[in-house]
């Protein structure tokens, strides 16, 4: 049983020196974001590292769902030499967030740092206490 784990161990240790890169878990799949609400508004942190902010497209659909896409494509650079690895090609990804109550058509977006901030202000809802009806 000893051996068996040694040659495994050893199987494991070549294969780390065969790729020196590993795709991060996590990050290929799901975009960490965050949802806030204030009292007069909803806050949605993305986290898109790597992209410039051009690559980025926000939509609101419907009044209750944030949409966005990012989308970066192969670079052009011409390089000297041979690629042993190349991982940076094409990166796309895209996220909607369902919203607890509606929101209006002016949300502000701004990126900086690979963190996109969308700022979605609630649909104000006039205090309708009814129509007074005089007594006669």
């Amino acid at each position: 049983m000893a051996r068996y784990d040694r040659q495994r161990s050893a199987r494991r240790d070549r294969a780390r020196v065969r790729c020196p890169v590993r795709p991060v878990r996590g990050l290929l799949g799901a975009v960490p974001t965050d949802v806030v609400e204030t009292d007069d508004e909803f806050v949605v942190h993305m986290d898109l590292p790597g992209f410039d902010s051009a690559d980025i497209e926000v939509k609101l659909v419907e009044d209750r769902t944030l949409s966005v896409t990012a989308d970066h494509g192969e670079s052009d650079e011409s390089v000297d030499g041979q690629y042993i690895t190349r991982e940076r090609r094409q990166q796309s990804l895209s996220r909607s967030v369902r919203l607890p109550a509606a929101v209006e058509d002016d949300a502000t977006a701004s990126y900086e740092d690979g963190v996109l901030t969308v700022h979605l202000p609630k649909v104000v809802e006039d205090a309708d206490d009814g129509t007074d009806i005089p007594v006669n």
